[in-house]
């Protein structure tokens, strides 16, 4: 067979034609395919910095914000509450340099807080044990809690304490500190 009477150029033009318009058709099918794997608008809401106006904050006061459908908690610590915490020995308390990384890296270990702002105290309000809510109890000598009880988070489903950086104590039901978002 000869290829006498064949047109080369209508023969190429055909082809990228066709090539061009199977090029655009898997353009339009791969575009929404690819955007199907980014996150909704709902999930990237959920998981966005919130803003909180903590200039009304006094000290000793504790605010409820919500975050990834979780409370957190804003303490501002006063002075006598930041001296509590030295007298919360190591021995006391099951995590005490906070070791099981659950606060980011910029987060001092004995305040639970950043190094400038100590007096401030950002985390999940969430027990780690069963996710019951603490309550915050920042007074001291708090006899229906512990002789010993130097001020901060107690939860009332399981008896787990915490103290006022969010530590817990050894020998109750929550087996981590409460977490820094």
């Amino acid at each position: 067979m000869s290829d006498t009477g064949v047109d080369a150029g209508k023969r190429r033009f055909l082809t990228l034609a066709t090539s061009v318009v199977g090029g655009i058709g898997a353009a339009f099918w791969a575009i929404p395919f690819v955007a199907s794997w980014r996150p909704s608008a709902k999930a990237k809401a959920a998981g966005a910095p919130i803003a909180a106006d903590i200039s009304s904050l006094k000290d000793g006061e504790l605010m409820t914000v919500a975050w990834r459908g979780k409370p957190v908690w804003i303490v501002k610590r006063s002075q006598e509450m930041l001296d509590n915490l030295a007298k919360v020995t190591p021995e006391e308390l099951q995590d005490p340099q906070s070791e099981d990384k659950q606060q980011p890296d910029y987060i001092v270990p004995a305040t639970r807080s950043q190094e400038k702002r100590p007096e401030v105290l950002v985390m999940v309000g969430s027990c780690t044990h069963l996710g019951c809510s603490p309550l915050f109890r920042p007074e001291q000598n708090a006899p229906d809690i512990d002789k010993n009880w130097h001020g901060g988070f107690f939860c009332p489903c399981h008896g787990s304490r915490f103290d006022l950086a969010g530590r817990v104590y050894k020998n109750v039901p929550a087996p981590m500190n409460l977490k820094v978002p």
